[in-house]
């Protein structure tokens, strides 16, 4: 006799695909409250740090420190992080413009925290970098940003590029170990159990649907 198949899990009920649900079966909370507190941290010490800069090492000698390893130095910048394509501010605002915008728009699925803290960063550094552009000289939405940090061998930085580095590592990391920005988890392994629990189904499908042999 045939033996009747229970259903199937869904992907909505499946335990290793999950959904934006936490353990309890109800939704993840929204972290769109950690995005904005990481985001305006991230921009708030970037403005008084380059407000700081400003007023203590605009023209004037730069300050060394740690025997020459750290070098606290006011220059202006009119491309992106670490001086990169100088001469197309305009260009860039744009560009972070879009970035900002599209933080924005993902924050609506955000119930990662960690996601969280990785879009903040970025966030954070993009609004930072952008009041300058918009606000500083020479123009308008051409204003130079404010880098005041360097190290041996490397381009001189500032916090908010800082913030775009970490957050886009960040950001690397999580995508790696297979974290989604609704918090659920994807892993090799789960796509090799689901192939396997396939081939099962497939395989009790033939079984079942055999013909019966006759007892002689």
């Amino acid at each position: 006799m045939q033996t009747t198949r229970g259903t199937s899990l869904s992907d909505s009920t499946d335990p290793k695909k999950g959904g934006a649900e936490g353990s309890g079966g109800s939704p993840r909370p929204r972290r769109v409250g950690v995005l904005v507190a990481v985001a305006c941290a991230a921009l708030a010490l970037d403005v008084i740090s380059k407000i700081i800069v400003v007023a203590t090492l605009q023209d004037r000698a730069p300050i060394r420190l740690l025997g020459g390893l750290l070098t606290l130095r006011e220059t202006r910048n009119s491309g992106a992080a670490f001086s990169i394509g100088t001469g197309y501010t305009i260009i860039f605002t744009v560009i972070a413009c879009g970035v900002v915008v599209a933080i924005v728009r993902t924050a609506r699925n955000l119930r990662s925290v960690p996601w969280a803290v990785c879009l903040g960063l970025l966030l954070g550094g993009a609004l930072g970098n952008l009041v300058d552009r918009v606000l500083r000289a020479p123009a308008p939405f051409q204003g130079h940003v404010v880098d005041w940090i360097e190290w041996p061998h490397w381009p001189v930085f500032n916090l908010a590029d800082s913030a775009i580095v970490c957050g886009g590592v960040l950001a690397v990391l999580l995508a790696a170990r297979g974290l989604q920005l609704d918090g659920t988890r994807v892993t090799g392994r789960d796509t090799t159990d689901d192939t396997t629990d396939d081939a099962a189904d497939d395989a009790t499908d033939e079984r079942d649907g055999a013909p019966e042999e006759k007892t002689r």
